[in-house]
């Protein structure tokens, strides 16, 4: 009886936890169906379909002559859906070899059987969403819209594509640094990191499922909202003197082995930026753009720093060019510590303007010592006065800090004064010390350094950036003045005469400083040669500033290291603009000229062209491509007819164009001769065969 009532009781205890464990069941599944169910709906819609973000096309940015420095270029992702309705077993047994066939032809990765092999293994196995090629470009497509099947479209033919954008530098290292980038989780680089929000554009949604193997399929073409495009830049880079300055600040450092250098040109009324290069020695020896030393590099001047310190003074009235200083034997004592003057017996005693231009360190830390000693601060003040002490806030991120020691500082000894006065205990970056000698240049205005012009939508100005003057006056007419002939004594009898000129006049100042490395301070192995100025003297239009950094070939002097570079660039500059020629200028300007001859070719070119100097160029709204007609005075067109499947006319045009138009048809061209097209080998007209050669020859 006993053994009864036990098995009774678990089964009593068995059939209320079997209850208890349905309840339970029961609860929850009430709870999810009418309390949680839309929170466990949407996160089994978000499980297989959801919107996702399609990138904009990114804004392309501009050389000031309108040449590509960054541009997106369109590359897609090609799949096939090989089990869409429409393609019955009869449609794709008929066209799979051919389409094989034209694969392999286009993209010469695998043979057709292979490609046969694997799309009918996807057909097969069920798969909608096949990959067939990657990084695949817009000419490439349109040829794979032509093929067997794919013909027929997205749901008829199973085709789908998905753009992506590759941002490419057309010209690779030129201004690379500054033209920058622009990534998730990494800091701003240039005018991509500067500018993103406008290049960037604003993205689109489109719908897509999961399907197996976790891929995200297109749910239709039709994009949700269609992304739209970023802005463009049109820089102030001038692409033909950027590859001069590269080129030639490339030679310096591997003639003198140097770890790094830069070149900054600036246009004096505007501050608009012509070139700026970068350099860096890597551990192969090779050299290439990795930082902007140009504007992120702030070190101590050296000798470039004597014109501010000379200004104080010539400002202050204490001295003027001819004020006599005794230099002595070459060598100081400054409160214990000795300086020394490049010259090794000393110059003796010289005036201001000959102290100037021979770089007598001796000299400048006399004359400031000897008129601020008793109030030191008062020479800092000055400094200031002309805002050497304040950053220049540029668009580009990144700009070290200027920093110009105040007399209150608690690292302020009896040395600072003298070693201030010749660029020491003090940092700068090279365009904060180009920008304070373009102000003089300038007549005392200085101007903000300005690398972009204008931000186009669709070739409209939507915003235009004008200079901007930072200071109206950092010094005195006489000043500045007294600064000018300084500088270009330098040149005529200083330590620059290397780059005197049989054209035109340079002024500037040379620079030789020591770098200091870590807590080893100072040594003689380690120095950085510069020279800063502008040209011509007279009139000045440009400026410029050379920076060459830890030449290792003992030969380090600001005029032999850095000079060459700055001379190489002002000719070129000289030779190729108009601006420094009166007499072209006149030709330029005269009446009689007679209406230059246009090639044929993209009409928004040859009207931007034309329209630059002054010449009426005719074209009907919303014409592309076509023929030129020069009349007495102006340039009238009419429309090239273009069909993808026949070959257009491209003779008169020059190469880039007729090349541009001809394989986008997919012919292959052979140039012979040079300049523009004379004949081609195919009559215009004629259907055009994919593949076959079409020779150009040129006149």
């Amino acid at each position: 009886m006993e053994k009864k009532d036990a098995i009774l009781k678990r089964a009593i205890g068995l059939y209320f936890l079997l209850a208890l464990f349905g309840s339970a069941i029961v609860f929850k599944t009430v709870q999810i169906m009418f309390f949680e169910g839309d929170k466990w709906r949407s996160m089994a819609e978000d499980l297989t379909v959801k919107y996702h973000n399609i990138e904009a096309v990114r804004g392309n940015i501009y050389a000031v002559d309108g040449s590509l420095l960054a541009t997106s270029i369109p590359i897609y992702e090609v799949r096939f859906d090989p089990n869409a309705d429409p393609i019955t077993d009869e449609v794709f047994a008929s066209n799979i070899d051919s389409l094989a066939w034209y694969l392999a032809k286009l993209f010469k990765d695998k043979t057709s059987s292979e490609y046969k092999r694997e799309i009918s293994i996807a057909r097969n196995s069920g798969a909608r969403y096949h990959l067939i090629k990657r990084k695949v470009r817009y000419n490439e497509l349109k040829s794979l819209r032509e093929f067997p099947i794919f013909r027929n479209g997205r749901y008829r033919g199973g085709l789908i594509y998905i753009q992506q954008n590759k941002r490419e530098l057309p010209f690779r290292v030129l201004a690379a640094r500054t033209i920058g980038y622009s990534m998730d989780g990494v800091s701003p680089v240039g005018l991509e990191g500067a500018f993103n929000a406008e290049l960037q554009g604003v993205g689109g949604r489109r719908l897509m499922k999961k399907i197996a193997g976790g891929v995200w399929m297109p749910v239709s073409d039709e994009n949700q909202v269609e992304p739209e495009d970023g802005a463009d830049l049109i820089s102030t880079i001038d692409i033909n003197i950027q590859d001069v300055a590269e080129n030639a600040l490339l030679k310096q450092l591997q003639k003198h082995d140097a770890a790094y250098g830069c070149v900054v040109l600036m246009e004096v009324e505007t501050g608009e930026i012509r070139a700026i290069a970068n350099l860096q020695r890597g551990k192969e020896g090779n050299y290439y753009e990795s930082y902007n030393f140009a504007i992120g590099s702030s070190t101590e001047p050296g000798s470039t720093f004597k014109l501010a310190s000379y200004m104080a003074a010539l400002e202050d009235g204490f001295i003027d060019l001819d004020h006599q200083v005794e230099t002595g034997n070459g060598k100081m004592n400054f409160y214990g510590h000795t300086m020394a003057d490049s010259k090794e017996d000393g110059y003796g005693t010289i005036t201001v303007k000959e102290a100037f231009a021979l770089s007598s360190n001796i000299a400048i830390a006399k004359v400031i010592d000897q008129y601020y000693s008793s109030n030191p601060q008062a020479f800092i003040d000055k400094l200031y006065s002309m805002r050497l002490n304040q950053a220049l806030n540029i668009e580009i991120p990144g700009e070290g800090k200027p920093y110009i020691k105040s007399a209150k500082d608690e690292s302020w000894s009896g040395i600072s004064l003298p070693w201030i006065s010749h660029g020491y205990e003090i940092q700068l970056t090279p365009l904060q010390i180009l920008t304070f000698y373009n102000a003089v240049a300038n007549d005392g205005k200085m101007v903000k350094p300005l690398f972009v012009r204008s931000i186009q939508k669709y070739g409209r100005t939507i915003k235009a950036f004008e200079p901007q003057v930072l200071q109206s006056k950092i010094a005195s007419k006489e000043t500045i003045q007294k600064a000018k002939l300084m500088l270009e004594e330098v040149v005529k009898s200083g330590t620059a005469m290397n780059l005197r000129d049989a054209h035109f006049d340079i002024a500037g100042k040379t620079g030789t400083a020591q770098i200091a490395v870590g807590k080893q301070g100072y040594n003689k192995t380690n120095y950085q040669a510069s020279f800063c100025g502008y040209f011509p003297a007279k009139n000045p239009k440009y400026s410029c500033i050379v920076v060459v950094t830890a030449p290792s070939r003992n030969v380090y002097y600001g005029n032999l290291v850095a000079g060459p570079i700055f001379k190489e660039i002002a000719n070129k500059v000289y030779s190729t603009n108009i601006k420094f020629h009166d007499e072209l200028i006149q030709l330029a300007n005269h009446e009689a000229m007679p209406t230059p001859v246009s090639k044929n070719g993209f009409a928004p070119d040859l009207n931007r062209v034309f329209s630059w100097i002054g010449i009426p160029f005719i074209a009907e709204e919303g014409q592309n491509w076509v023929f030129t007609h020069t009349q007495s005075d102006s340039v009238n067109t009419s429309s090239i007819h273009l069909s993808e499947h026949l070959v257009p006319n491209v003779k008169g045009m020059d190469v880039s164009n007729a090349v541009y138009l001809l394989e986008n048809r997919g012919l292959r061209v052979q140039i012979v001769g040079r300049g523009y097209v004379r004949h081609q080998s195919i009559t215009p007209g004629n259907k055009v065969q994919r593949g076959q050669t079409i020779i150009l020859e040129l006149a």
